[in-house]
């Protein structure tokens, strides 16, 4: 158990305001100042793993998965945000820390529910890259492209292209808004309390549903700094991914009661 406040049950959901988002951009920030060597060190990992993926994709000649997997590559986010998650927490407590203790942590997570929230994850990403394939196929198929620069000639300078861009940004719309809903609260709230999956899932959801115009801003937010700071080589994330994944902690804590007991 990761927090001495963790117990099983409900928790009530606050009310979320435009001052709670900035509140909570506020603190992330501080703690991304207060520890930037290891924040910066998950960002950096996660920029690591996307360049290393697409060029898995470049090597296995798979080209038109190049695009798809950059632009969805953001889902799994939450997911490589624990230990920011984790750091938070216990700057929050006033407790000292170190990496063995972050890394402890986020190790224990495999005997709790965090496990099946990465099954979420992965499997909307997966659910992403298929329907992006699905819908090359059907309005794509005889556009002629063998390399990467072909692919995007077509996408960005064809009707077809254009269509292909207006039906995967609608799809990839949809998905990005129920693995919000999903996860935007329930990965800090597993790694704060003692829960299972589908409660922590149910409470994301009661945040996004109560509060739909601040949390839709937050996730506006989330998509443009996300996407802006992929731009230059997905470099641009080793600062994002960490400052946006304390701030997500700090929310969690504001929309969400702590259990009593």
């Amino acid at each position: 158990m990761t927090s001495s406040t963790a117990k099983t049950g409900t928790p009530e959901v606050n009310p979320v305001t435009a001052a709670d988002i900035s509140a909570s951009l506020k603190a992330g920030f501080s703690d991304f100042l207060a520890r930037p060597v290891m924040s910066g060190a998950f960002g950096l990992f996660y920029v690591v793993f996307g360049i290393f993926f697409l060029w898995c994709l470049v090597w296995l000649g798979k080209v038109w998965m190049i695009l798809p997997a950059a632009v969805g590559f953001p889902l799994v986010a939450p997911f490589a945000a624990a230990g920011l998650y984790e750091m938070s927490r216990r700057l929050q407590a006033g407790e000292r820390f170190g990496w063995s203790e972050i890394l402890t942590v986020m190790a224990d997570q495999r005997k709790r529910e965090m496990g099946w929230m990465a099954f979420v994850t992965l499997f909307v990403f997966w659910v992403w890259m298929y329907q992006i394939r699905l819908w090359l196929a059907l309005i794509l198929r005889d556009a002629p492209f063998s390399d990467l620069d072909g692919f995007l000639n077509t996408v960005f300078f064809t009707p077809q292209g254009w269509l292909f861009l207006a039906v995967g940004t609608c799809a990839g719309a949809i998905l990005s808004a129920a693995l919000f809903s999903l996860t935007v609260i329930a990965m800090p709230m597993l790694m704060d309390r003692d829960t299972d999956f589908v409660t922590a899932m149910l409470t994301s959801i009661r945040v996004v549903v109560e509060n739909p115009v601040v949390m839709l801003g937050w996730a506006a937010i989330i998509s443009g700094v996300m996407l802006v700071s992929m731009a230059p080589a997905f470099l641009g994330l080793i600062l994002a991914l960490p400052i946006l994944g304390h701030t997500t902690w700090h929310l969690y804590r504001r929309a969400v009661q702590p259990l009593e007991g």
